[in-house]
Order: structure tokens, then C-alpha cells, then sequence
């Protein structure tokens, strides 16, 4: 569950907003008619004009449920009372509104920071208090935590342009800060979606204490867009990623350098002859394997060697000798 407070300056716009809204039903209220807006907003500033200094009177909150999380009506109406009561605006009007507009399930909750005694209701720190709220709430009733924005469920198209702005630079920075090593890096790609880096400085020094993103006429501070795109967790991300770079350029040195050694060694094993266990070399071994089947094969290719040799008497060497000397007989 995420808490969200809107500024609002107008009993009679909020009250038509949260009352009106197609799909909207009011859920709880406290001191105010809600049949009917235009005399719910009436209600809200008569009590406001018990203390017309304070200017801020209207309290506008929305407390949005993960997008599939339907809880109860009564369930809703317990977080709502808690939550007020948790931020301290106690004693005084307010009116709880259920939407179903969106993917996602969502309260508006309005109350007045004028109580009933017409006294002020402190809002110091009311956004950041709030979300801690929301936070332990979470918890208590066992709900889904908004860990980080899910794109894939939001609706850019359906969001004012405040917040469609703010969209644009979250994802412009998540698309881009895997890539970058510094600020610089970053305000170089970011510019590319016509988002402007501005930074604030500490005093009149060059330490930069926070950073913002402006787009259009609109301007938004880092921990807006997202609580990990503030100075301090960019800064953070940013040396992460240095020191990834930095790591896997030395192992892909090392590696680099092993390949050099074991080349080398491979290439000294060819030329160098190495001894093995018996005080061969592998030359040795080689050639004397090779001399082997050299004679091998030269045996195998000479003339079989017979046993039983043919008489001399049938050879025709022996025919041709008696014939000679019957012809030197005949002769005589």
C-alpha cells in the first residue's frame, strides 16, 4: 500500500474530485454531509473559518493497494481511521472516498486540519509520516508492499501530467543508468529525452547534496521520481557499477594474461622436446614408433617366403641347359 498526499488549496474541487469521480463511493465520514459534494465542501470551511490564518487547511491523502488487491469496505474503513489517527488529525472533519477507476484499488481521504476546536492541526513532516504510516499498515494487515514501481500495471495515458512526467524520467533514468559510471554519463543520456539535470550544493561549496530532473516546465527532485534516484542513492549505484566495471576489466586481464602463458607454454612444448617418465623424449618416442611401422611395412610388401621351393630339375633354368647340350651333342 502506498501513501500519497496531494497538495490541495480547495474544499470545493477536492470534495467534487473524491465524491464525484465515476465509480466513486464514499465510505466514511466524520462532521460533513456526503450525499451531496457542493454541501460537503460547505461544511469543511465553516469549520475552517474558525481559524482563517491557516491557509492549508485541506488535507487530501491517497492511499492506493496493490493492482489485484481488493480488501473489504470495513477492512478500507479501518485502514482510513488508522491512518488519520496514526498522522494525528484527530478531533476534527473528514470524509473517506473508495475509486475503482483504476487497475489499482484506491482511497482518497480529505479532512480538515482546522478540528472541531479550531485549533490547527500540524502538517510538519505530513508526506514522509505518511508513508511510514502506510508502511506499518502494510504490515498489520498483511497486505502487498509497493516495493517499486511496476510499469507493466501503470497506465502512463491515464495519469496527469505531473505525474505521466514523472514517469517519463523514471524510466528514462532506469533505462540509462545501467550504463552510465558518473553523473555526467548520465545527464548526457538524459538530455537525449529532454530531461535536465540540476543539482544543489551545500552552502557556496562544489559538494552536491541533492539532485533534481527537470522536463517541460515541471521540475522534480530525484527522491520524487523514486526513493533510489535520490543524490544519495544514485551516488550509491553509480560506484557499484564503477567498481563492477573495474573488476571485470581486471579479471578479463587475468584471463587475458593466462591465455598469453598457456600459449606460450604450448608453443615451448612443440619446439622443446619433454621428457617423460622412462627418460624418453616424445621425440624419441615418435621416431621410434615411426622407424617401427617403417619396417613393418616393408616386410609386409616383400615376396612371402615359401618353404616348399620348387625342385631345381622342373625349373625352366634346368630346361633350358638340357636343351643347349642336346643341341651340342646333335651337332657333334
Amino acid at each position: 500500500m502506498i501513501s500519497k498526499p496531494v497538495p490541495a488549496n480547495s474544499f470545493y474541487h477536492t470534495c467534487r474530485y473524491i465524491a464525484q469521480k465515476q465509480g466513486a463511493e464514499v465510505l466514511l465520514s466524520e462532521g460533513v454531509r456526503t450525499h451531496d459534494f457542493k454541501l460537503m465542501a460547505v461544511d469543511f470551511e465553516m469549520q475552517k473559518q474558525l481559524r482563517p490564518s491557516k491557509t492549508m487547511a485541506c488535507f487530501h491523502s491517497i492511499l492506493s493497494f496493490y493492482p489485484g488487491e481488493k480488501p473489504s469496505d470495513e477492512r478500507m474503513k479501518e485502514i482510513a481511521s488508522k491512518y488519520l489517527k496514526e498522522l494525528g488529525i484527530i478531533n476534527t472533519q473528514y470524509a473517506v472516498s473508495k475509486h475503482t477507476d483504476k487497475a489499482h484499488l484506491h482511497m482518497h481521504i480529505v479532512a480538515n486540519m482546522v478540528n472541531n476546536e479550531g485549533k490547527a492541526i500540524t502538517d510538519s513532516w505530513i508526506g514522509l509520516r505518511g508513508k511510514k504510516i502506510a508502511q506499518k499498515l502494510t504490515l498489520e494487515y498483511n497486505l502487498t508492499p509497493a516495493l517499486e514501481k511496476n510499469l507493466k500495471l501503470t497506465n502512463i495515458e491515464a495519469l496527469s501530467q505531473m505525474e505521466a512526467n514523472k514517469y517519463k524520467i523514471y524510466i528514462a533514468i532506469a533505462e540509462n543508468l545501467p550504463h552510465c559510471k558518473s553523473f555526467d554519463d548520465l545527464e548526457k543520456q538524459l538530455l537525449k529525452y529532454g530531461i535536465e539535470t540540476q543539482y544543489k550544493y551545500k552552502g557556496q561549496t562544489q559538494e552536491r547534496q541533492g539532485v533534481s530532473f527537470k522536463i517541460g516546465n515541471l521540475c522534480f527532485k530525484g527522491s520524487q521520481v523514486d526513493r533510489k534516484y535520490s543524490h544519495a542513492g544514485l551516488t550509491k549505484t553509480l560506484e557499484l557499477q564503477q567498481k563492477q566495471v573495474i573488476a571485470l576489466q581486471q579479471k578479463a586481464e587475468k584471463i587475458g594474461s593466462l591465455n598469453v602463458k598457456t600459449q606460450k607454454q604450448r608453443t615451448s612444448t612443440q619446439t622443446t622436446p619433454q621428457p617423460n617418465d622412462s627418460g624418453t623424449t616424445e621425440s624419441s618416442l615418435g621416431d621410434s614408433l615411426s622407424r617401427t611401422l617403417s619396417k613393418t611395412l616393408d616386410h609386409l610388401l616383400k615376396p612371402e617366403h615359401q618353404s616348399d621351393q620348387m625342385p631345381y630339375e622342373l625349373t625352366q633354368k634346368e630346361e633350358l641347359r638340357r636343351k643347349k647340350k642336346r643341341s651340342q651333342r646333335y651337332n657333334l
